[in-house]
């Protein structure tokens, strides 16, 4: 997608997200999780993820909706994969999908995670914590693409080469 697309898509956001604040019928507070969820989105998506995860984190204060909650806790949790810290990540992802088990993405990017860890491990010849991690991949894929069928092309493909995709299974 290009810049220019991508300018229009987060305009188009901010554009919808004001007209959502006006007329839903929300709390105050309500509008106030909303409002720094969309800043942080913004902040997000421009690159200043310190001033994203401040957002974020305001909007968890006052969001009391499970299922909004959750996809806040995805985004904090998408921040810190793209940092490098991965078992923040992973534990944003995991409180995210323990409100809400229906985040196929964050069942993804917990099972990249898992396979980028696996990869770095067979680099090291430590074969057993590899195995263990690409099994923990597996695992999380699946449940992805149980939820998302037609998403995860290249999961699947890779489950299907590496032989953790029985016939049984086959979606």
């Amino acid at each position: 997608m290009s810049q220019k697309n991508d300018n229009f898509i987060d305009k188009t956001f901010t554009v919808l997200a004001d007209i959502l604040l006006k007329v839903l019928p929300a709390t105050k507070e309500e509008k106030k999780a909303f409002s720094y969820y969309r800043y942080g989105m913004s902040a997000q998506s421009s690159g200043d993820y310190a001033e994203a995860l401040e957002n974020y984190y305001e909007a968890l204060k006052l969001e009391e909706d499970p299922f909004d909650r959750s996809y806040i806790l995805y985004n904090i949790g998408l921040i810190y994969g793209n940092n490098g810290d991965y078992s923040k990540s992973l534990d944003y992802y995991h409180q995210a999908l323990d409100l809400n088990s229906r985040l196929p993405q964050a069942l993804n990017n917990i099972a990249v995670i898992y396979h980028y860890q696996g990869t770095k491990s067979s680099e090291k010849k430590e074969f057993e914590v590899a195995q263990n991690n690409f099994d923990k991949a597996a695992s999380y894929w699946k449940k992805a693409i149980r939820l998302a069928p037609n998403n995860y092309i290249e999961a699947q493909n890779w489950l299907k080469i590496t032989g953790k995709l029985s016939e049984a299974e086959i979606f």
